[in-house]
């Protein structure tokens, strides 16, 4: 499935998180990885209290020794720093696509925090509005360290719209891989968490919005049930479920209580004032839960 992993490092012990997965990932499906560096313009001297690459040189030096540190040998790792300095980060990554001819990035999110990281997105959710390749986001542990990573456990987020299945068909190739289960689930709204428009829909018409709502609950069971038969009859552990409530909210809440390995979710690419008022679910999950996701552009397909 994946070929070619590009995992993208500043030189800071955060941007390491993402070593582990690309790692394991690589070891599954006898992937290519390539560790990269973009010089920045107006670079900072320092990145999350380290010192920042900044030189070609040393950059090279630090992709080599983290080579070898962090993959068993045998596995197919290069190492590449880009020394054209570059405006920003995710459009220099993007514009490796081609060139690197790779087909998933593996990243830690470690940009600013808050409601400006929430408002303008990270470095990985811009890399998914630019382009249309897979971006698996890795969070460090509390302690800022590498956490360890597994597939044992997939949460597959749907909504019933035909293009979002590319997730549960990515899921389940990786399933197949790694031997995991799969949980596939829809969130349908509880009448007290809409929002935005519904809501005065919701008070006009207070009985017809619940009556709608429990229809389309009834609606998300029967479809979730047949990609269960589908899968089951392919040998895939899967299990489904309808939730209620807030779709953002509940997808974390899930994936921490059942709990899952691996979040897999389609997505439009939205980021910073677009995301803010469309409630996007993704840019949501991404800037609050710190589980490992992998986001997949809806324009993949």
């Amino acid at each position: 499935m994946f070929k070619h992993i590009l995992v993208p490092l500043d030189g800071s012990r955060l941007a390491e998180s993402a070593l582990p997965a690309a790692s394991f990932l690589a070891g599954i499906f006898q992937a290519r990885i390539t560790l990269i560096h973009l010089i920045e313009q107006r670079a900072p001297a320092a990145v999350h209290g380290q010192a920042h690459l900044r030189e070609a040189r040393e950059a090279e030096a630090y992709l080599e020794t983290v080579a070898t540190r962090a993959f068993p040998s045998g596995f197919k790792v290069d190492c590449h720093v880009h020394d054209v300095a570059v405006r920003t980060v995710a459009e220099g990554i993007v514009a490796h696509a081609t060139e690197l001819d790779h087909d998933l990035i593996v990243m830690c999110s470690h940009g600013q925090g808050g409601a400006f990281r929430l408002f303008m997105g990270s470095i990985a959710q811009r890399i998914v509005s630019m382009d249309s390749l897979p971006v698996l986001i890795i969070h460090p542990d509390e302690a800022g360290e590498a956490p360890a990573f597994a597939c044992d456990s997939l949460l597959v987020p749907l909504d019933g719209i035909h293009d979002h299945v590319l997730a549960l068909e990515v899921a389940t190739k990786i399933a197949r891989a790694c031997q995991s289960s799969l949980l596939l689930a829809i969130v349908v709204h509880r009448f007290e968490t809409l929002r935005g428009s519904r809501t005065m829909t919701s008070r006009l018409l207070p009985g017809t919005t619940s009556q709608f709502l429990e229809m389309a609950a009834d609606e998300a069971a029967d479809y979730l049930k047949n990609l269960e038969n589908d899968l089951l009859r392919e040998s895939l552990p899967v299990q489904t479920r309808v939730l209620r409530g807030d779709p953002a909210a509940t997808i974390i809440e899930t994936a921490y209580e059942t709990p899952v390995s691996l979040i897999v979710l389609a997505t439009h690419g939205r980021t910073g004032t677009d995301a803010f008022w469309s409630e996007s679910v993704a840019h949501q999950i991404c800037s609050s839960c710190r589980l490992p996701l992998l986001l997949i552009p809806l324009s993949s397909r």
